[in-house]
Formats: structure tokens, C-alpha cells, sequence
């Protein structure tokens, strides 16, 4: 019987060996993992240790011999990961929920490989099996990135389809695959919109729960029948530090200054290394609770819901006030609001962080870094 969902689905145990032996024969994986390890490497040093890297991989990859497998590896790698790059990790709310249920993860999105590993990672910790996880195609452009992720049970998002009708066939193929997925015993994580939200600002989109809820038409349910056998849970993710912030920020700046802003080709991937391995000072993770009928009414009611969950799950960190309290100084920004306080440690080293930047883009970053407090206080942008 051919399988429906071969091109999006993550890899089948069965079909772990050939693709570890297509990444084993690699040209470009060994030169980006040295680049990785070694980002001061030169590149005749990078080229002459490629054979040794192309070994090395192969050596490993025998001990892999399905999915669970390569999770284990990976939850090593994340577990030395985090210890350089995260000062500590609060992982909540998972005790109020039943284990062994599969849940749809919904959560906020900052950051493009690390809101996933988070998820997955804090469900590991926990002694919970993994979530499979929704991914752009945008991001899945090398064969090699493809390959890793899939065997990392990310199914993908078709975002670049351009033609109405075949769009609409691949989100309904999408939404299809992740309630087979949910009746099948496996949680989905999914973001609450497309894109990571760059200004701080965490909205769910109410085109993504009208495609979780497509696979509900042939089934002559309604939304709210659709949604209850689902089990959206919302999760909200927080780095206290943003490796990829004034990037972020620059970007915004062009946007709002020239009305479009062009990626280059390596942008994605320089923010997902820069993502993984920049430092993030403390991690939140937390698990909401199960959206109830009332709140799955319609998709509206429902990204409301999201909504609530996740700034009640806020945690206000010190850099959100020293945040604020430099935009008063330097931008006279929310004059008649009263100082927040902040410690002079955390308003120096975020005034160190920011200043070779143009005076736009600092007020930029700062607003973003300062939108939790600013929620906090009923005051806006």
C-alpha cells in the first residue's frame, strides 16, 4: 500500500541505514561539522581534515540503527550543548499532565532549530517520548539538513508551494498526517505562527489551527469535535538572551524602512548555528494546560487561548526591565511610566551588547527585549 505522507512523514526505522550510509558519503557534512567545531579553523586546515571527519561520522553512525537511536545521540549532544551555551534550563507544568497521552504542542517561536530541541529535549528529560516536529521547507534546502532533521522526527511544512489548489492539497496532507500522527500515539510540536516572532511579540496565527483543523471535513466533525480529539496544550519557550538579536533587529529595521527585506542564501542556516550555539543565559520551558471546549469554539477563541496561556506563563526576567529602563534613557520612550527598577549589572552588559549598533536598530532590539515587561504593565509599543 503506497504511504500517502512519504514526502513530508520522518524517517521509518527501516529506512535509517540508507540514509546514514547517503550522509556517511557526504562531501559537504564533514566540512560544516569541523566548521561547527572549529569556527577558526582555516580552510586549507578545514579541507585537509574533512577525511578524518568523513571517518569519524561513519564510526558513529554504525551504533545508529534506528530513530531511537539517533534521539539518544542527540540528546547527549543537546545535553553538552545547553551546558556551554545556557547558564540553566526550568523545564514546568509537565506534572500536570497524563504521560504516555500524545498532546499538539503549540508554543511561541524565537528560535528556529532551538524552540523544537527544547521541546524534545524537556519531554526526554522527563522521562516522556519525543515529539515529532513541524518544519519549513525553506529550511530543508540541502539534501544533507533534510536528511539529519527527518531522522530527527521533523516532518515538513510545504510553506513554498506558489499554485492555490496544490497548496491546499499539501495542507490538507499536512493537517491529515498530524492527526493520524496524534491517533497513532505520537505528539506533534508546531509553532503558533509561520516564522519566528522577531519583535518579541507572541500572536498566535489563526491560519495555522484552520490547517490542524482541515482533517476534520472528512470526518463530519466541527472545529471544536476536531480540536478536543487533538489535545492542543499551549508551551510557552524563553532564552533570557537572544543570540540572534540584532540580527533580528536589523532586520525589522529594513523592513520597516524599505518595505521587504532579502535573505541571503546561508541566512537560515548561520541562524540556526548561531541559535544552537550562541549563549542564552536561562531557559524556560513551559508545558500549559489543555485547551477546553469553550476555548476550541472557533479558531479565534482558541489563538485567544493560546494567547493567555502563554503571557500568564511569562517569566519576567531582569534583562526585560534593564530593557525598558534604557529605552526611557536613551529614547525617552514611555516618559510618564515609572522606572523598572533594573539592576546597573544588567543594564551595563545589555548597554555593552548594543552599542556598535546604529541608533534605530538598538531601539529596536531594546523594545523587543522589553516586550514581556511592557505586557506586564498594560503599556504598548
Amino acid at each position: 500500500m503506497q504511504d500517502p505522507f512519504a514526502d513530508i512523514r520522518p524517517f521509518n526505522d527501516d529506512e535509517v541505514p540508507s540514509v546514514l550510509q547517503r550522509l556517511s558519503q557526504s562531501e559537504t557534512l564533514p566540512a560544516a561539522i569541523l566548521k561547527y567545531r572549529y569556527p577558526r579553523l582555516p580552510l586549507w586546515l578545514n579541507r585537509l581534515l574533512r577525511p578524518l571527519a568523513a571517518r569519524a561520522i561513519r564510526r558513529r553512525s554504525r551504533d545508529i540503527h534506528g530513530v531511537e537511536d539517533f534521539q539518544h545521540w542527540v540528546s547527549d549532544w543537546v545535553a553538552t550543548l545547553l551546558q556551554q551555551s545556557a547558564a540553566k534550563v526550568e523545564i514546568r507544568g509537565l506534572e500536570r499532565l497524563q504521560q504516555g497521552q500524545p498532546y499538539l504542542w503549540i508554543s511561541n517561536h524565537r528560535d528556529i532549530a532551538m524552540d523544537p530541541t527544547m521541546i524534545n529535549f524537556s519531554l526526554h528529560q522527563a522521562g516522556w517520548p519525543t515529539s515529532r516536529i513541524a518544519i519549513g521547507d525553506n529550511l530543508l534546502r540541502h539534501p544533507d539538513v533534510s536528511d539529519i532533521m527527518r531522522l530527527n522526527k521533523s516532518f515538513i511544512v510545504k510553506r513554498s508551494v506558489a499554485n492555490k489548489r496544490e497548496k491546499l492539497r499539501e495542507l490538507q496532507k499536512l493537517s491529515s498526517y498530524i492527526r493520524t500522527s496524534l491517533d497513532d500515539g505520537h505528539s506533534i510540536w508546531i509553532a503558533q505562527r509561520e516564522g519566528r516572532a522577531k519583535d518579541g511579540v507572541d500572536v498566535t496565527d489563526t491560519a495555522v489551527l484552520k490547517m490542524l483543523a482541515l482533517n476534520g471535513r472528512e470526518r463530519g466533525e466541527d472545529f471544536t469535535q476536531t480540536m478536543l480529539a487533538m489535545r492542543p496544550v499551549p508551551v510557552s519557550i524563553q532564552y533570557e538572551w537572544d543570540p540572534c538579536d540584532a540580527d533580528k533587529a536589523r532586520e525589522l529595521v529594513i523592513r520597516r524602512e524599505s518595505g521587504r527585506y532579502d535573505k541571503t542564501d546561508d541566512e537560515d542556516t548561520r541562524s540556526i548555528l548561531r541559535g544552537l550555539t550562541g549563549y542564552k543565559g536561562r531557559i524556560f520551558v513551559d508545558f500549559g494546560q489543555p485547551l477546553s471546549a469553550d476555548e476550541l469554539a472557533s479558531a479565534e477563541t482558541m489563538a485567544d487561548a493560546i494567547d493567555r496561556q502563554l503571557c500568564r506563563m511569562t517569566e519576567i526576567m531582569p534583562v526585560h526591565k534593564a530593557a525598558f529602563d534604557l529605552l526611557q534613557e536613551r529614547f525617552a520612550a514611555w516618559p510618564a511610566a515609572p522606572s523598572a527598577g533594573s539592576d546597573a549589572a544588567t543594564r551595563i552588559e545589555l548597554g555593552q551588547r548594543i552599542e556598535n549598533l546604529s541608533a534605530d536598530i538598538q531601539q529596536r532590539l531594546l523594545t523587543t527585549y522589553a516586550v514581556p515587561y511592557l505586557t506586564s504593565q498594560g503599556l504598548t509599543e
